[in-house]
């Protein structure tokens, strides 16, 4: 018997927001951010999207050790100003729950940023049914655990929620837990997001 898709669950980077180019939002500080420092900025990225760590301690710390003085309390807002909700993406969200939809997020993100996108851009639970943040959960994606927590949260099965995500990893890793998914991205256009909501019987 072929389930019926009751629930979406949305990706926020790229889905249903622009994020911007790091290296012009961060402005002043641009030429401060040395590819060094990039470098090994990566090894904060797990354990920052679970909550094991406070991103801007573990960023000031390694900033210092590269010979860097910048405030990431100051880098960082400055970055995030440049994310823009996409008007499209966000009538959709609008319109699946008019006709009836939950309608979840589900997003990699550290605590700072986070908090950012609840209470700036409103990225909560007034907009979403549930609001499903990396760094609150303890895990991140592509990990089934993850969406395994995602749907335990919803409180649907797996088979009646279908995830929307830019990266294929993390596609792969909602179907191992059960769950519809596709990989699609704001450059894509709406018109094949439109089409492949409709591929799994969704209709607004």
């Amino acid at each position: 018997m072929t389930s019926t898709i009751r629930h979406l669950l949305l990706d926020a980077d790229e889905v249903l927001q622009h994020p911007g180019v790091p290296g012009e939002a961060a402005g002043p500080y641009a030429e401060l951010i040395t590819a060094e420092l990039i470098a090994d900025l990566g090894a904060l990225n797990a354990p920052a999207m679970r909550g094991d760590i406070d991103f801007f301690v573990e960023f000031g710390r390694l900033a210092r050790q590269h010979g860097v003085d910048v405030d990431p309390a100051d880098l960082f807002p400055l970055m995030w100003r440049s994310i823009v909700v996409d008007p499209t993406s966000t009538a959709l969200v609008d319109a699946l729950l008019a006709a009836g939809y939950g309608v979840h997020l589900g997003t990699n993100q550290e605590h700072h940023r986070g908090r950012y996108m609840r209470e700036t851009l409103g990225f909560d639970e007034d907009r979403f049914g549930v609001a499903v943040y990396s760094c609150e959960i303890g895990l991140a994606k592509p990990d089934p655990a993850y969406f395994e927590k995602a749907v335990a949260m919803i409180g649907a099965p797996s088979d009646e929620v279908l995830f929307v995500d830019d990266k294929q990893e993390n596609v792969d890793g909602a179907r191992v837990a059960g769950l519809h998914a596709e990989r699609w991205e704001l450059a894509e256009g709406h018109e094949r997001l439109y089409g492949l909501l409709a591929g799994h019987g969704v209709r607004w």
